[in-house]
């Protein structure tokens, strides 16, 4: 456990916070996890799916039908974690199947159909409203119970609790590469959120105005904002700023 939390602590990337995660989760019983977090969720819902950083181990098809297609928005634990921070038992799935929508009923068989219906779900507690942040740890698809996942949590649930919320806060620490920026945009942001006009940041960085202009435009196409203003709060909120 010393272990692998320091080399979650230690780790500059999100892969590599992910890896050592993954692989301890799976020598404690859980084979797969699917972790989700935004900072752009709002009360009608969890905003463009573009923002959102994902990670998972349950493959293409699944993370296709699941997430792309969203799904998620209408699962049963995805609406418990936006709501509750904590632990859940993935028992409480058939505990509420009959009081749930259509759309929410068939991501749960769509869960079924993958083999995805025994495990645990944590919220995680966030510091801001627009926040959310969670993971879901699953045995292998078709293999074991949701007795037996039960039986793992009893036994490690406070070790596996404290390294996924370890894991977390180290995660939402790290640059979000979801909208790439070039080290060139990313400067001009910069310097503007600095407070320097685009002359002054022409200046600094040895090129024309126009050129600058043509950065920023490009830094808030790709963050898919309208003003500069919005394309700093953003890239900020992706910690794409001063990076290493």
């Amino acid at each position: 456990m010393n272990i692998a939390l320091n080399r979650i602590l230690t780790a500059t990337t999100i892969e590599g916070v992910w890896e050592v995660l993954l692989l301890k989760l799976q020598s404690l019983g859980f084979q797969n996890a699917l972790y989700g977090f935004t900072r752009f969720h709002t009360e009608s819902g969890f905003g463009d799916t573009t923002d959102h950083l994902v990670l998972t181990n349950l493959g293409p098809d699944y993370v296709k039908g699941y997430f792309y297609d969203g799904r998620y928005k209408h699962g049963p634990l995805v609406t418990w974690a936006a709501q509750n921070a904590g632990v859940c038992s993935w028992a409480y799935v058939d505990e509420v199947y009959d009081t749930l929508d259509d759309k929410a009923r068939e991501t749960v068989e769509f869960n079924r159909s993958f083999g995805v219906t025994n495990g645990y779900t944590i919220g995680f507690n966030n510091a801001t409203t627009r926040s959310k942040g969670a993971i879901g740890l699953s045995m292998s698809p078709f293999v074991g119970t949701q007795e037996q996942a039960d039986t793992i949590w009893n036994k490690y649930g406070q070790e596996i609790r404290m390294l996924c919320e370890i894991s977390h806060l180290k995660i939402i620490s790290l640059p979000f590469d979801l909208r790439r920026l070039t080290t060139r945009q990313r400067e001009v942001l910069e310097w503007v959120g600095d407070g320097k006009t685009s002359a002054d940041v022409a200046q600094i960085m040895g090129l024309t105005t126009a050129t600058v202009e043509k950065h920023l435009k490009l830094a808030r196409d790709a963050l898919d904002v309208e003003t500069t203003a919005q394309a700093i709060l953003k890239a900020s909120l992706l910690n794409q700023f001063y990076r290493l």
